[in-house]
């Protein structure tokens, strides 16, 4: 009976969650309702102090902000994007944004809930990435925080180990492994490709609103499938593939240049 009432509470959980929205709808017509459970707050304090300890340790190593030029560039840019995401989150125009460069090889970039962005150098450097194409992988990294996808995955994870604890403590052990299988391939994964699809489309937004060219979308794309080599395995990826992202960013880019961009 317990383990039934834990499994009727985690479903209305679901059914519940199901319904909050975190960004509005801009041209890109993201839309998806999202599952909410765990406390924005205690994300936002989470990604604080890991946002510390990275910068710390980069800066031990004599590796946060070394290039001038480039730290200015990501601020500049980091700037103009903040300055746009009320069109699509009121309560972000009062994150606490931040921005720095770690001087690494690695072709990454990334932003923490809460707004506290890294770009790491290599990604500018070995891709020569434009200013308009670094506000393409900035503001694809801004929305991963704007859409709070962090606590998102973290609201999923506790839902499917919460079932399948309920499983296994009712005696359906293999039910449970086969449910953990389905999970990560029908469930897990694609919301983790949706999280990518929906950073490039409203990244992409955000940029124009920002004033920069959304056909340095595809551009970026385009860059990256050069030097990635071999492609994923769609299914089993969590990234949609650079060839049907470059297609997507390359019609969403005519989209928003036929429409007027509105303050």
């Amino acid at each position: 009976m317990r383990h039934g009432k834990l499994a009727c509470a985690l479903a209305l959980a679901l059914a519940l969650g199901g319904c909050v929205q975190t960004t509005g709808t801009g041209v890109s017509g993201v839309s998806r309702s999202q599952l909410m459970l765990v406390s924005s707050n205690e994300v936002n304090q989470q990604a604080a102090q890991a946002y510390a300890q990275v910068l710390a340790q980069a800066r031990q190593q004599r590796a946060l902000d070394t290039n001038p030029t480039l730290t200015r560039r990501v601020q500049s840019i980091a700037s103009r994007l903040a300055a746009q995401v009320g069109y699509f989150r009121p309560d972000a125009t009062q994150w606490a944004w931040e921005a720095h460069v770690i001087n690494s090889s690695e072709l990454n970039a990334w932003c923490m809930a809460g707004g506290k962005i890294a770009v790491y150098s290599g990604i500018v450097e070995q891709l020569g990435l434009t200013d308009d194409e670094l506000a393409v992988v900035m503001g694809h990294e801004m929305t991963h925080a704007l859409r709070e996808h962090i606590r998102e995955q973290q609201s999923q994870e506790a839902v499917r180990s919460g079932l399948l604890g309920a499983l296994s403590a009712l005696g359906f052990g293999a039910a449970a492994s086969l449910a953990d299988t389905v999970s990560n391939l029908g469930i897990m994964l694609p919301f983790s490709r949706a999280h990518e699809n929906e950073a490039d489309e409203i990244g992409l937004e955000l940029m124009y609103r920002a004033g920069f060219d959304p056909d340095a979308g595809p551009r970026v794309w385009e860059k990256m499938s050069a030097v990635s080599g071999s492609q994923p395995v769609p299914i089993l990826s969590t990234h949609p593939s650079n060839e049907s992202r470059i297609s997507t960013l390359r019609e969403l880019a005519a989209r928003l240049k036929a429409s007027p961009r509105q303050d």
